[in-house]
């Protein structure tokens, strides 16, 4: 079946793709008006000095450890690639967009306009383990990125989620009981409120515990293009936060943005050394795949993709829109595997702990339809979910599905 190939949302923005209105000829006074009112926009312009860009705060002697690698890097670990065609895990999931490996082998998948958690059993039905209240669904919003925070003897184990609600996009966290095949979500709590909202797109969503215990969040710019380089505001950055939703110590502006100028990220990951990754949606031109670090600037909204502005931090890879469109990422051995909805494909990109220069390649492109999340399986294989019934793909019987992938040390 033919794959629809329109971009809308982070796939296409306004105005693209929109029928041209003929030029009305303009007389040569107008003409001339208008030239001397451009001049004197462009004198202005050249006279109007730009805002300074934000200045982090330096790392506190006392703060906790950033995600920097550390100071005796770890052996890098193999470099993997698939060796096998996708197999089929799970089929009839709607609209899924987050896929969460819990560390007893259940498996969680977030249904973004549903508001469903649904549990993936071993013969591939699955169940509804819960339902996030207060989910207001719409254009690329809904139940988006979980991640899980293991209890401690005081407290139970506990499924984070950020979810789109009526005025805001914010993390909750549900107590989590029952063991594979019979897991159960409890009512939510609020962690973190007041990021805005898309009025359809640029949202972000996804949500990682990192290696410091920290929970990492991205969201979008919501639509407020300046908003990605206001430190004080929570679009279009990468937060870092308490388990509790509090401003981590040690976060370079004193709140809880971690990194800023960020168009619509949605894809987190950490290397062996705890390096940590992130993949970005671009405009027209360029997606990006960024190394992200305390406080870097990374440039949306006044640049996109590599730019050599010192100012700012350049991707380390880029990819046209067409090709990438950039969602889940995941680091399995040595290896960044990077969902592409537009691109319909998974991309690798390697080796991630090293440094040095980057190789990327793409597999299945066009066999299975947009890809939305990707994820590291407890048997060292790839997990995928496809994303064609979120109401930009043409799904086939079946979709959404949740695949297996397998993988085999490269060369």
């Amino acid at each position: 079946m033919a794959r629809t190939r329109v971009r809308l949302g982070d796939e296409v923005d306004a105005g693209i793709g929109a029928p041209r209105r003929r030029r009305r000829p303009v007389g040569r006074a107008a003409s001339a008006a208008g030239l001397l009112i451009s001049v004197s926009l462009v004198v202005l312009a050249a006279c109007t000095p730009s805002p300074p860009l934000p200045t982090p705060t330096p790392l506190p002697s006392s703060a906790p450890p950033s995600t920097a690698p550390p100071a005796t890097p770890v052996p890098p670990p193999p470099v993997l690639t698939p060796s096998g065609a996708p197999e089929p895990i799970a089929a009839e999931l709607d609209a899924p967009w987050s896929i969460l490996v819990l560390p007893n082998g259940g498996v969680l998948v977030s249904e973004r306009d549903r508001g469903d958690i649904v549990e993936v059993l071993p013969d591939g039905s699955h169940r509804v383990a819960g339902t996030v209240p207060g989910v207001a669904a719409g254009g690329e919003g809904g139940l988006l990125g979980i991640a899980f925070l293991p209890g401690d003897g005081e407290r139970p184990d506990r499924v984070y989620a950020y979810h789109t609600a009526d005025s805001d996009n914010r993390v909750v966290r549900m107590p989590l009981t029952g063991t594979p095949g019979s897991l159960s979500l409890g009512g939510p709590e609020p962690v973190l409120t007041g990021i805005p909202r898309g009025g359809a797109n640029h949202n972000g969503g996804r949500i990682a515990f990192g290696p410091d215990g920290l929970l990492y969040v991205t969201s979008g710019d919501a639509g407020n293009r300046d908003a990605a380089q206001d430190p004080g505001s929570l679009s279009g950055k990468i937060l870092r936060v308490t388990p509790d939703g509090a401003a981590a110590p040690g976060n370079p502006f004193g709140n809880a943005v971690w990194s800023l100028g960020h168009r619509n990220p949605q894809g987190i990951a950490w290397d062996a050394n705890g390096g940590l990754w992130a993949a970005e949606f671009g405009q027209n031109t360029w997606d990006e795949l960024n190394r992200i670090s305390r406080g870097a600037n990374y440039g949306w909204p006044v640049v996109e993709g590599v730019a050599g502005d010192p100012r700012f931090v350049d991707p380390v890879m880029q990819w046209s829109t067409s090709e990438a469109s950039p969602s889940g990422l995941a680091v399995i051995g040595d290896t960044l595997f990077l969902a592409a909805l537009r691109g319909e494909r998974v991309w690798t990109i390697a080796p991630a702990t090293t440094g040095g220069a980057l190789e990327s390649a793409s597999w299945f492109a066009g066999d299975l339809g947009r890809i939305r999340d990707v994820a590291a399986a407890p048997d060292g294989t790839l997990w995928l979910i496809t994303n064609n019934t979120d109401g930009r793909g043409s799904p086939s019987a079946g979709d959404d599905r949740l695949y297996r992938v397998p993988l085999a040390p490269a060369g």
